[in-house]
């Protein structure tokens, strides 16, 4: 009786692929190559994210905890985005290199006040996150737009104290390399999924 069974599971295994590769539907996904034809699948990109239960104990954590860091970092960064705009708007309409520096001190005293005490309470990682994603928003690193914003020597000064820290205000977003997860998270986020 278990021979008959086991019989006729392993037929079927191996007659239902048969049958497939004789329907319609799957003859125009083979490719072929001479004489031999190879079926083709296309697959679609699989997220990161929903991997996450898959993965072992402190795999899991660590996505946890790259989840949470973005979703901490990434309001600062779109505000950044949103803010810079509405600066450059007003740089533009300045007339003199008096305004200008007036309309940067103000904007940094704004800043300051607003959002210093939250940034401050940052991690090291959301920091660097942080940073990575104003480029993102921005398209420019942060050490850019400090040059170009507030001069060079305020960039350089501003960049040696962030290396003291650890930071590098010269990172770019490599959303298909290293920043790969973190894109993958921000999209969750801008879609409402996270």
């Amino acid at each position: 009786m278990r021979q008959r069974l086991w019989v006729i599971v392993i037929t079927m295994l191996f007659a239902f692929p048969a049958r497939a590769m004789n329907s319609r539907a799957l003859s125009d996904t083979l490719v072929r190559k001479g004489c031999d034809s190879i079926p083709s699948i296309n697959l679609q990109e699989i997220e990161i994210i929903s991997r996450r239960n898959s993965l072992s104990f402190w795999a899991r954590w660590r996505m946890n905890r790259l989840i949470y860091n973005v979703e901490v970092a990434y309001p600062y960064a779109k505000t950044a985005g949103i803010l810079l705009k509405m600066y450059e708007k007003k740089l533009k309409n300045a007339k003199t290199d008096v305004q200008r520096k007036r309309i940067m001190k103000q904007a940094e005293q704004e800043i300051k006040e607003r959002y210093g005490p939250s940034l401050k309470k940052l991690t090291f990682m959301q920091g660097i996150i942080l940073i990575k994603l104003i480029d993102r928003e921005t398209g420019n690193t942060s050490y850019g737009l400090l040059q170009q914003l507030r001069g060079k020597f305020t960039a350089f000064f501003y960049q040696a104290f962030a290396r003291l820290w650890g930071y590098n205000l010269k990172t770019r977003y490599d959303p298909k390399g290293k920043d790969r997860k973190i894109e993958a998270i921000v999209r969750l986020i801008e879609a409402g999924k996270l």
